[in-house]
């Protein structure tokens, strides 16, 4: 993270000491970093500048409607998976021409919404999806730009948990059930078939499942140019990872550009990627309080008010992310300590640490790393409010989404 430091024993993020917005805002909260997210938007376009691809944000990574607005202000485009994600993307002025819509179970109405707007491309993922986008696209007498999703039976080489291209996951289609669709096209006669796409994961380290991924898009592509399918665009999805302790590498962007780019000038495509975790994951964390230090046989917990229907990364997928505190101290704690939430669950946990400074009722920390599936896949789980999200801009913050009210879930 850019722009998360210690300066003084104090933790800044931007220009902002967090410890005073904590004397502002109840926590828990989230807490988002605008230079960081402008940062990681700017260094991926760059990356790939020779391809010039379109860049749609993965909206299910982080579907805060500002952080979407500011997303659009540098060009960004979005990759949705619901007609409430298309509606929040609508909402943030991005282009219906810039907006893909992905994932398995898109139902009648959405698609209907989807047609009706006219967006970029929708990926089929199934045969009956496709039948059902001419059905509704013959009623409203519109030819519609369709991608097909193809499952490439490629390890993500990741937690089986967000694997996405294996046979065995529900999503997309093989390449010979593909092949027989491009084969009958002329089945849909208000379907345009205009891309194929492709997302075998997500928090992907390892360079080689997408050289793997490319190098079966190049074959596929050669056997549909034979039966006369010119397709406009891949859509290669996204799924780079991000460090999430000083000990993860970098994901290499730069060879993966360049892979990319030879692929472009063999393939005769555009280029769309939708990354989420990328552009989002590092601008965001998540501030607590201390409830209560509590002493065990051969441990010490620390009970703090987050927990995780607020971030359920660690509960769901053995997520570690790195817990700071606000404030720095020379007293350190020998023993093994554990960060844990309120929640009645024994998988309401977030780190272990072998030792840590001291920490008191009423001190704050501050969990890294979750502007990406933190506030998205939050829930109201043991009737918890949804927790404020605020947005830093050098030595400024406002709150970008108000704390639920608990009333809300009570009447």
């Amino acid at each position: 993270m850019n722009f998360l430091k210690f300066k003084n024993k104090k933790l800044f993020f931007e220009n902002i000491a967090i410890s005073k917005v904590t004397t502002r805002v109840k926590t828990p909260f989230y807490l988002y970093s605008l230079s960081q997210l402008r940062f990681n938007f700017n260094n991926f376009k760059k990356s790939f500048i020779k391809i010039n691809p379109l860049i749609c944000f993965s909206v299910k990574s982080n579907s805060n409607l500002k952080l979407i607005s500011e997303l659009k202000k540098l060009g960004s485009g979005a990759d949705v998976v619901s007609i409430g994600e298309l509606k929040i993307a609508l909402k943030a002025g991005i282009s219906p021409k810039k907006i893909v819509f992905s994932g398995v179970g898109k139902t009648e109405e959405e698609l209907d919404f989807a047609i009706k707007k006219e967006i970029l491309l929708i990926n089929a993922e199934s045969e009956a999806e496709i039948r059902a986008i001419n059905k509704i696209a013959k009623k409203n007498n519109k030819i519609v730009s369709v991608g097909i999703r193809i499952n490439p039976n490629i390890s993500a080489k990741t937690n089986k948990k967000i694997s996405t291209g294996k046979k065995d996951n529900k999503f997309g289609i093989s390449m010979n059930v593909c092949l027989e669709i491009f084969n009958n096209q002329y089945h849909y006669e208000y379907i345009k078939f205009e891309a194929i796409s492709v997302h075998i994961g997500s928090q992907i380290m390892d360079i080689n499942p997408f050289k793997k991924v490319l190098n079966a898009l190049s074959n596929f592509n050669k056997k549909i140019n034979l039966i006369g399918i010119n397709l406009k665009y891949i859509d290669l999805g996204g799924g780079t990872g991000i460090p999430y302790s000083n000990s993860d590498k970098k994901f290499n962007l730069k060879e993966y550009s360049n892979l990319v780019l030879k692929f472009k000038k063999t393939n005769n495509v555009e280029i769309i990627f939708e990354p989420g975790r990328s552009i989002c994951g590092n601008t965001g964390v998540l501030i607590s309080k201390v409830i209560y230090p509590k002493d065990a046989p051969g441990k010490k917990f620390i009970v703090i008010d987050a927990a995780m229907n607020d971030l359920i990364r660690p509960a769901l997928y053995g997520a570690k992310h790195q817990i700071y505190p606000l404030l720095k101290n020379n007293s350190i704690v020998k023993k093994n300590t554990e960060f844990v939430g309120p929640v009645c669950e024994s998988s309401d946990t977030f780190i272990s640490y072998n030792k840590y400074q001291k920490l008191n009722e009423g001190d704050y920390v501050c969990i890294d790393n979750i502007g990406a599936y933190g506030r998205s896949l939050a829930s109201n789980y043991n009737t918890r409010p949804y927790s404020a999200e605020i947005l830093i801009n050098k030595n400024k913050y406002k709150i970008i989404k108000q704390r639920q009210k608990l009333e809300s879930l009570i009447n």
